[in-house]
C-alpha cells in the first residue's frame, strides 16, 4: 500500500517535468553544448526544486507555501527578469569549437540556474497541493507515505532529466559550429519569449 504512493509519485514527478517550458529548453541547449552532465544537472535543479515544493504540499508547511503564494508577484518578476537575461546571454553566446568541460563551477551554476527559476513558479505548490489532496495524502498514511511521494517525485523529475538529456546528447554529434549558433539563437528567442510571458501575468 505505501509502495504505491512511491510510484504516484514517480508518475507525477515524470509528468509535471515533461512539458517543455524555459527549462527543458535550457537542458536541451546546455546538453548541446556542454554535454551530458551539464545538461542533466540544469534538470536535477529543477528535480530538487519540485522536491522541495512537494515537501511543502505533503507535509502541510503552511507558513511556508503561504509566504510563497503571497509572494508570487515578486517572485514571477524576479523570474521572468531573469528569463530575459538568460535569453540574451544564451542568444549571444558563441558556440566554441569544442565543447567545454563539465567543471565543478560550471555544473554548480547550471544547477543552480535551473533550481532558482523552478522556484520562482510558487504555483506549483498548489498543483502539488492539489494533486496529493487527490491522492488521499494527509488523509491515510501519514507521514511516512507523504515522505515516499516526495522521494517519488524527486526519482520521477530526475528520470525525465535524464531521458532529455540522454536523448539529446546522442544528437550532438550531428551539430556543427553553425547548427549550434542557429540552437543558440533559437533557444535564447523561446527563453525570452517565457520571460515575456512571464511578466505579461503580473
Amino acid at each position: 500500500m505505501e509502495n504505491m504512493f512511491f510510484i504516484k509519485g514517480v508518475i507525477l514527478g515524470f509528468s509535471i517535468a515533461a512539458p517543455v517550458g524555459p527549462i527543458g529548453v535550457l537542458c536541451i541547449r546546455r546538453t548541446l553544448s556542454n554535454g551530458l552532465l551539464n545538461g542533466f544537472i540544469s534538470g536535477l535543479g529543477t528535480a530538487t526544486a519540485d522536491a522541495l515544493y512537494g515537501c511543502i504540499a505533503a507535509f502541510g508547511l503552511t507558513v511556508i507555501s503561504t509566504f510563497l503564494i503571497n509572494s508570487q508577484f515578486y517572485l514571477h518578476l524576479t523570474g521572468g527578469l531573469f528569463l530575459l537575461y538568460l535569453g540574451y546571454k544564451t542568444f549571444q553566446s558563441v558556440p566554441a569549437e569544442i565543447a567545454a568541460k563539465a567543471n565543478g563551477k560550471g555544473l554548480f551554476g547550471s544547477y543552480t540556474s535551473a533550481f532558482f527559476l523552478t522556484l520562482t513558479n510558487p504555483l506549483t505548490i498548489m498543483s502539488f497541493a492539489a494533486v496529493f489532496a487527490g491522492l488521499g495524502i494527509g488523509t491515510a498514511g501519514g507521514e511516512f507515505a507523504s515522505g515516499l511521494l516526495v522521494l517519488g517525485v524527486f526519482i520521477g523529475s530526475m528520470l525525465w532529466w535524464l531521458f532529455l538529456s540522454g536523448t539529446v546528447n546522442l544528437l550532438r554529434t550531428r551539430f556543427d559550429k553553425k547548427r549550434l549558433h542557429w540552437v543558440n539563437q533559437i533557444s535564447g528567442v523561446v527563453i525570452t519569449a517565457f520571460g515575456i510571458l512571464s511578466l505579461s501575468t503580473l
